[in-house]
């Protein structure tokens, strides 16, 4: 049988083809177009429309996830997409697909991928040109694949990204009578004041853009109650709070699995590889474990450095400098004579700064601290957080509304944070309970002096923030989901 989107585009071609042959037959009757035109829309659209919202059996277990970026980067909308999946609905998940996504995405079943390109506007012209072509074009890239494809339930967005999907997204559930759910992480337009400023036309453009289309959602999510007030009292938005939650795929790492990450990690990256002698020479090795060849059993090295993470999309709201000048106060510590062990910070992610930060941390001339900004597959990440000793966060949320999703993460893997300060990221970080808050460099520097000065006992502030994050675990994604979203998308 053919798929409804595939019934529309035959009809449409169809009808176009009667238009034609009764014009023709009009035109030599000398009826005028005044009169042709009318009856032709008269007969057309009501099928058309009638097609676009034709329902069938399977309509009510649909539902499009929509992200207008890389999926591969949009943990939270692969996470819904996973727990659609598992209460029995067919998912058609469009966005980027620069990244590859999480293994589970991929071998779902139920989860269909339908890849967008993102487009350019003109290379000439002012730059408001270039960006409205831009969203006139990623408009009708849009409306072509959620015209044409199956006939989902509800149609659930993220943003931001929103310009040009919040509008075009409710246009199609309008004419498709689907539920349109917007799922806000942030505000579109307070991202883009980071690098144009408040004040630029493009940004108070976007800012009442978000305020006219957002409302005109069925439902809608957002990440932090802060969020959800604001959206109640500022934009007349009532929203369902979902906090992100970690996956169970984010768990401390046994010390054999460690070993063999770090092992895949010590061939492209020399900072993962042995120094100094475990009186094991015939060991495999990295610089934070051994294997013994008698009997195969993996210990962690007393001598190992402290492993230090931070993850980041490089963009205006993680200002890395405050890191880097904080190593460099540890790094001046530890000449000075501080007990402190050395250290390995791991940077990940990709982004548009990358390149910007990657040279400032070339010119750093540090003995103590190594830096590398490995790029890791989807399965591997979460074992690096497991296996990490301290994470450290520098999202700086742009509305201050928002929680960084890599904390939740860290808290999955009972990873202990030092994060820097902004509105309501105590929702989330308890200062001296499960990490630290941070305003500046110094304040961070101090804070991994104090952290890592009995590393690597299990005892001290570091251990305790653990052993609290172990004993104090909340609800994971799917337990947090079922309560908060299921009821929406079942609910017609």
């Amino acid at each position: 049988m053919a798929a409804p989107g595939f019934s529309a585009a035959l009809l449409a071609v169809l009808s176009l083809f009667a238009a034609l042959l009764v014009a023709f037959y009009w035109a030599d009757s000398g009826v005028s177009w005044s009169v042709v035109c009318p009856a032709v829309a008269a007969v057309l659209l009501p099928l058309w429309w009638r097609s676009l919202r034709h329902r069938d059996a399977g309509t009510a277990r649909r539902v499009c996830v929509l992200v207008l970026g890389d999926i591969g980067r949009s943990p939270r909308m692969q996470y819904h997409a996973l727990s659609l999946s598992k209460h029995g609905y067919h998912v058609t998940f469009v966005g980027f697909l620069d990244t590859k996504p999480h293994p589970d995405v991929l071998k779902e079943e139920r989860i269909r991928m339908v890849p967008i390109s993102e487009v350019k506007g003109v290379r000439a012209g002012p730059k408001l040109l270039a960006y409205g072509t831009k969203v006139a074009a990623q408009s009708l890239q849009l409306l072509r694949v959620l015209l044409t494809m199956e006939l989902p339930s509800h149609l659930l967005m993220q943003n931001p990204p929103g310009l040009p999907g919040i509008a075009v997204a409710w246009l199609v559930c309008a004419l498709r009578g689907s539920s349109f759910v917007i799922d806000w992480h942030n505000y579109g337009y307070t991202i883009m004041a980071l690098s144009h400023g408040a004040a630029h036309p493009v940004v108070r453009l976007a800012k009442w853009y978000e305020r006219f289309f957002g409302p005109l959602a069925k439902h809608n999510l957002c990440v932090t109650d802060a969020m959800r007030d604001d959206l109640q009292k500022n934009w007349g938005i009532r929203a369902t709070t979902l906090y992100d939650r970690p996956a169970s795929i984010f768990r401390e790492t046994p010390v054999k699995l460690q070993h063999e990450l770090f092992m895949r990690l010590a061939d492209t990256h020399p900072q993962f590889q042995p120094t100094g002698c475990d009186g094991l020479e015939a060991a495999e090795r990295t610089a934070f474990t051994v294997r013994d060849p008698a009997d195969g059993g993996v210990t962690l090295r007393a001598e190992r450095p402290a492993l230090l993470l931070s993850s980041t999309s490089w963009t205006e709201d993680e200002d890395f400098s405050v890191l880097l000048e904080a190593l460099e106060e540890y790094e001046g510590f530890v000449r000075g004579g501080a007990s402190l062990p050395a250290l390995l910070c791991v940077i990940t992610g990709k982004g548009p700064q990358k390149e910007h930060y990657t040279k400032l941390i070339d010119s750093l001339h540090l003995e103590h601290v190594n830096i590398c900004t490995p790029w890791l597959e989807a399965e591997d990440y979460p074992l690096l957080l497991g296996s990490a000793d301290l994470g450290v966060c520098l999202h700086k949320s742009s509305s201050g509304l928002d929680l960084p999703m890599k904390v939740v993460d860290m808290f999955g893997c009972c990873l202990p944070v030092c994060a820097i300060h902004f509105n309501c990221l105590n929702e989330l970080v308890k200062h001296e309970e499960n990490g630290l808050i941070f305003n500046d460099s110094a304040e961070l520097a101090e804070q991994l002096k104090s952290l890592l000065s009995q590393f690597p006992s299990s005892g001290g502030r570091l251990g305790a923030f653990r052993r609290n994050l172990r004993t104090s675990r909340g609800q994971r994604w799917d337990d947090n989901w079922d309560q908060n979203v299921l009821p929406l998308i079942a609910t017609q």
